[in-house]
């Protein structure tokens, strides 16, 4: 009872029983598998963990069950689909188009086929934390989980440093000064993080706004980049020689650049426990919006650099702005502003969604006791408000470094250059740790299948040779990630040997952060346990 308390204060009457009988159905599940049929278990102690987690109850009873298909579907939209990452995929040519190709089937493909096939066997609230709990145990899961969650404030940065550069680009002089983007970049986060305290009805309407903001404006560039070539424009980019495919040492670091527009295929799944229905339909939820969701993403980046390449050609891409100035060349200033609002509103409801989903993994983590309950308390709005909030202070920490500090510490003339290397070297951390992070998903499969393959092929979704395939490719296009977000600058103001010092140095630093910060909230959590 006093963990519900703690969890969820304002609503202690409503919530009270419902945990109590999750807490004894999970006891006695947990005494019936110890004691009553331990003849049941297969041999050894390869089996996953057959006491489930309290969150896996408690979340689906505590938050409301809302999300269907297309929620799902943009949810996934808004999770990947950044489309300025199609300015800088652009940047290489011709050879673009065989970035996204590779990077779609060593990384794209197999992430969302884990994610179907994990998320279908536990579609429960955490994602990848809760599937690595089923395969690896606890440990593994608190770290998988933990690893996936701590890029989300860069993540929050970007998205609103993003923004700001298309304010930019409407108006040159505005935001000219790094103490300028950073209040705006600060007024931004801040912004989304009280409309993602809201009630999560709200939250799913503006979801949905927000993927329909970022279609059309992918709409408007398709019919940009068709009409310039049926108006007898020449194509801005040569596509005719073997030399403007070809992948060599100048452009090899745009791999990593690739991938990173492809991370986030379980963000989704964070919120799985609030997908509505049971059984069947939400396995074909799970299924569809990861179908839908992925053509949708495939498309739309193809048709985003497309338009580039044929209107604004490889040396006018330089900027986030270039999609904007393509449809305002092909189309007119009109259709150009509307391109502009669409990406723009995309860009804030993205912070809301990555908020509001990533903000879940902690608040399972608090009610599982892997750190301090207070994290995991819910609103009156039944919205986990002090991870939100935990979340966006750590953001609004890293913005201030980032624009406000770091650029008067150093020579003035060169602020603007230190703000850029410094948000591409936190990118390619992100790239880096995500990519760990998604070999967990083809480590649990295998886990999981070699601990019960009869169970394992009865939930099977796939062939188990795909199965096998994935498994094997996956992986190996993870450690590619790796090796080339670490090895190779995605900037020419940083040279090769340099980049991966400063990658290096920093992420041996995060994982430091992140282990004493484990550790604070590990003890916190045991000690409160104690004390109740």
């Amino acid at each position: 009872m006093t963990d519900v308390r703690l969890l969820d204060k304002h609503n202690i009457r409503v919530c009270f029983a419902l945990p109590a009988q999750a807490i004894e159905s999970i006891a006695e599940r947990g005494k019936l598998n110890m004691i009553d049929k331990p003849v049941d278990r297969p041999r050894k102690s390869r089996t996953r963990i057959s006491v489930p987690l309290l969150s896996e109850e408690y979340a689906a009873k505590a938050l409301p069950r809302i999300f269907g298909t297309q929620d799902m579907v943009a949810i996934m939209i808004l999770a990947i689909f950044w489309i300025s990452n199609s300015a800088t995929a652009a940047g290489v040519g011709a050879t673009a188009y065989v970035y996204w190709l590779i990077g779609g089937i060593t990384f794209f493909i197999p992430c969302v086929i884990a994610t179907a096939q994990l998320g279908s066997m536990f579609p429960q609230e955490g994602s990848l934390y809760n599937w690595t709990y089923q395969a690896l145990g606890p440990y593994w899961s608190f770290f998988a989980g933990l690893c996936w969650w701590f890029p989300v404030p860069v993540i929050l940065v970007s998205g609103a440093d993003t923004m700001v550069a298309y304010i930019q680009g409407l108006n040159p002089s505005w935001l000219v000064e790094p103490w300028q983007q950073g209040l705006a970049v600060i007024i931004i986060i801040a912004i989304t993080a009280l409309i993602a305290l809201q009630r999560i009805h709200i939250v799913r309407n503006l979801l949905n706004v927000g993927a329909g903001f970022i279609l059309l404006a992918t709409l408007l560039l398709a019919i940009a980049g068709i009409k310039w070539l049926l108006s007898g424009h020449a194509l801005a980019t040569s596509f005719t020689h073997l030399s403007d495919w070809s992948i060599n040492q100048t452009n090899v670091g745009q791999f990593s650049l690739v991938v990173l527009a492809y991370l986030g295929s379980c963000v989704p799944l964070n919120m799985g426990g609030e997908i509505a229905g049971e059984g069947h339909m939400k396995l074909r939820i799970i299924t569809r919006h990861l179908l839908w969701g992925t053509l949708l993403i495939f498309v739309g980046y193809v048709i985003a650099t497309f338009a580039l390449l044929a209107i604004e050609g490889p040396s006018n891409v330089g900027t986030v702005f270039a999609l904007i100035a393509a449809v305002d060349t092909s189309l007119g200033k009109l259709y150009g502003n509307i391109t502009a609002i669409c990406i723009m509103g995309f860009f804030v409801i993205a912070l809301i969604m990555y908020n509001v989903s990533f903000a879940r993994l902690l608040f399972v983590g608090a009610i599982d006791q892997r750190i301090p309950s207070s994290v995991g308390r819910l609103n009156r709005q039944r919205v986990p408000a002090n991870a939100i909030l935990f979340q966006t202070g750590l953001a609004l920490v890293f913005a201030a470094i980032l624009f406000l500090v770091g650029p008067y510490i150093f020579s003035f003339d060169k602020a603007i250059n230190l703000a850029g290397d410094f948000y591409n070297v936190a990118l390619a951390l992100v790239s880096i740790v995500w990519a760990l992070c998604t070999i967990f998903f083809y480590v649990s499969l295998l886990r999981l299948y070699f601990s019960d393959r009869q169970k394992f092929r009865q939930s099977l979704l796939f062939p188990m040779p795909i199965i096998w395939l994935i498994c094997l490719i996956g992986p190996l296009g993870c450690v590619a990630t790796i090796v080339d977000a670490l090895f190779f600058s995605w900037t020419v103001t940083i040279a090769n040997s340099l980049w991966t010092i400063i990658v290096g140095s920093l992420l041996a630093f995060c994982f430091l952060l992140v282990a004493i910060g484990s550790m604070l909230a590990t003890s916190e959590a045991a000690w409160q346990k104690l004390s109740r």
